[in-house]
């Protein structure tokens, strides 16, 4: 029986109930429908795609075709999951004109059930239009990869309680401005524990500790599918690559052997093949 895929409304219900929920990112059909035949509720198409899919450095350089492109299939993949698509940098910091251009151009060409994307106070205006325009907004604060470089890099954020106090005031700013949930990113556990009493829609935690609405991961990190790469607040729930790297070097070693295909790997059926020489051909 296929699960009953979340709304929006669902986010508030949750909160409103104290039911915790989870949410993992995709960027392709069979990661998507893996997902799907899972208890996960939500996927994030992300622009963390730039650095796991398309070997970036950040995810600066990626663009709302890249987010495009690789959520068409996510949709496809999981139908009864909750989409979201991440508006990459440049693609709402110009104007509202512009942030609500590509905002309709990413949900009318993908089918998103809503876009995501980052910045406290200053972004209350723009979210504020974009959900005027009839789109679902997603917000997020704290550690924001698109802007990391401006504090330092990726470093967890809300350490004095001047910040701590700046994040929560993001929050409530975007909670005003129409955001329906908040993504709340490598913050420490006291600080998303205040924003999550002081602020009436759903904190989505990732890197946030245990005081949150939903726990946030990256598929690629809690499957254990990079190398030596692990955050701090990342759980390994399985170890994918290790698996495949066994998987692939059996395959090679009964290659190698010819130990594969056996017959029963191939197609045994007798065909009588034509000699190559013609009738009175004497050059056998």
């Amino acid at each position: 029986m296929a699960k009953k895929k979340m709304t929006v409304l669902d986010f508030q219900k949750f909160k409103d109930e104290g039911k915790k929920f989870s949410f993992v990112t995709a960027y392709d059909y069979t990661t998507a429908s893996i997902i799907n035949d899972s208890d996960v509720e939500v996927i994030l198409v992300g622009d963390s795609l730039g650095m796991i899919m398309l070997g970036y450095d950040s995810t600066v350089p990626v663009t709302l075709e890249d987010v495009i492109h690789h959520a068409k299939p996510v949709v496809k993949g999981a139908p009864d999951t909750f989409i979201i698509g991440d508006m990459p940098f440049g693609t709402y910091n110009v104007s509202i004109e512009d942030a609500i251009r590509n905002a309709n151009k990413l949900v009318k060409e993908t089918g998103v059930d809503c876009i995501k994307l980052e910045g406290g106070v200053e972004m209350a205006d723009t979210i504020r239009a974009l959900v005027k325009a009839g789109i679902n907004v997603m917000g997020h604060i704290g550690m924001t990869p698109q802007t990391a470089t401006s504090f330092g890099g990726f470093k967890v954020q809300g350490g004095t309680p001047e910040s701590a106090r700046k994040l929560i005031e993001d929050a409530k700013a975007l909670q005003e401005a129409g955001a329906f949930s908040i993504v709340v990113e490598c913050v420490p556990s006291v600080v998303a524990e205040a924003m999550q009493k002081e602020v009436r829609v759903p904190i989505l935690g990732i890197g946030a500790g245990p005081h949150v609405d939903c726990q946030v991961l990256v598929t690629q990190d809690l499957l254990g599918m990079y190398g030596d790469f692990k955050p701090k607040f990342v759980k390994h729930f399985a170890n994918i690559r290790e698996e495949m790297v066994k998987g692939l070097n059996l395959f090679h070693e009964e290659s190698a052997s010819g130990a594969f295909p056996t017959p029963e790997y191939s197609f045994n059926k007798a065909v009588e093949i034509p000699s190559v020489y013609g009738p009175g051909d004497t050059s056998k």
